[in-house]
């Protein structure tokens, strides 16, 4: 019998094909978890492969926004990829992403995105690495901020869900909006994935509510835990930053501030920071700071047209794009970008590059000379790279400070 894909069409089939990612980390989704993950994944929106009447794999969508230069655009957030170890190497993750991609197109979200469990896999489907994150480990010891920096403003609070669940997303909306990289998250979202506490790491402590305020208006938050281990000479605590986030440079400062001061911990953890983030200027001992580098987000433009058209661009000017996209042919061939418009064009082109390359540059995590100096970007017509650079050029790099 041969295989089919199609959209899920009840619950229970939804928690099905989540289940073939979820077998990958031991989980079974129990009714009641799969209420809450249709909540923001609804049925519609989760492909399953079928073999006969069992569901061998899945892959889904969170539909929602992602800001881009220039401001937020519709994207479709794609999670839950798997395929269950019995089906493997018969080629149903090709034809998940087919039909997936098919759907994304026909519902107009001109972008995808995802975080790649296995950065090998999503290069061929067209997505382009868009974004590097830091992951931190700062001794306590060496948490002191640096000399010179102003003085401590404002005060801060540990809140409870409810006050966190009022005041959380009015900050995380106002940097939202000028952040490339930020998702949408709508009130369900926070209740059930941001702000929810009834699933902890293990070793973990209870999920921490911080809030800054300065005038009595909230600035900054932070979320973390306190991971408490017993250990042959003691007890050894660690600060894990879930998220932090401040509105300013200040918020910023002080919400940093008072994570670093937090007594009794060995060290300071956080995870999913921007490569650009300024703790690196604000800490005395930078060199303590442990970073190392990961992969974050990645992007796929799903219509270059619109795609390009939406994003905002640094000065004025004009490039052409001869785009190679197997995966989505209509994509495929030469655009012209000019005035903040993209279209279909005749001309010669500046660049030639395939469409994950493209994905790549698109936020302004990378630039073209970038990925030209890899080999991924050829340029036809010279000074074509210098043109496409000034275009895309941003004053902050791209920054999804959640997995989804």
């Amino acid at each position: 019998m041969p295989y089919r894909i199609r959209l899920c069409r009840s619950m229970e089939e939804l928690g099905r094909a989540v289940g073939a990612i979820g077998h990958y980390f031991g989980w079974v989704p129990a009714p009641q978890d799969v209420e809450r993950f249709s909540r923001v994944l609804p049925p519609k929106r989760m492909h399953a492969a079928f073999d006969g009447d069992a569901i061998v794999g899945g892959a889904g969508v969170f539909p929602f926004e992602l800001t881009i230069p220039g401001g937020p655009i519709r994207c479709a957030g794609v999670t839950v990829v798997g395929v269950l170890p019995t089906h493997r190497r018969r080629g149903l993750l090709s034809r998940l992403m087919r039909a997936q991609l098919d759907d994304v197109h026909e519902r107009g979200e001109p972008l995808a995105a995802l975080f790649a469990s296995e950065p090998t896999i999503y290069g061929r489907f067209g997505y382009g690495l868009a974004a590097l994150e830091y992951r931190m480990a700062l001794p306590r010891t060496h948490a002191a901020l640096r000399q010179g920096l102003p003085a401590r403003v404002g005060g801060v609070r540990l809140v409870d869900h409810d006050e966190a669940l009022s005041t959380f997303p009015r900050v995380y909306e106002r940097v939202r909006r000028v952040s490339p990289g930020f998702l949408s998250r709508s009130r369900t979202w926070w209740e059930l994935r941001r702000l929810r506490d009834d699933h902890r790491p293990p070793g973990s402590g209870p999920l921490n509510r911080a809030l800054f305020e300065l005038d009595g208006r909230p600035r900054g938050y932070a979320l973390y835990r306190i991971a408490d281990q017993e250990e042959e000479d003691g007890w050894t605590r660690r600060l894990r930053v879930v998220e932090a986030i401040g509105v300013d440079a200040l918020a910023t400062r002080e919400v940093w501030r008072f994570l670093l001061e937090v007594d009794w911990m060995e060290d300071i953890r956080a995870w999913l920071l921007p490569i650009d983030h300024p703790l690196i200027h604000l800490v005395a001992h930078p060199d303590r700071l442990r970073l190392r580098a990961d992969t974050g987000l990645w992007t796929r433009l799903v219509d270059v047209g619109t795609a390009l058209s939406a994003r905002s661009y640094a000065c004025d000017g004009r490039v052409a794009f001869a785009v190679r996209d197997a995966f989505c042919p209509w994509n495929d061939g030469t655009w012209a970008l000019a005035d903040g418009l993209a279209k279909r064009s005749r001309r010669s082109a500046d660049l030639a590059l395939d469409v994950g390359s493209l994905g790549a540059a698109f936020l302004g995590g990378f630039s073209f000379a970038q990925l030209a100096r890899a080999g991924l970007v050829e340029e036809l017509r010279r000074g074509g790279i210098a043109r496409a650079d000034a275009l895309f050029a941003t004053d902050r790099q791209p920054w999804c400070p959640e997995i989804f």
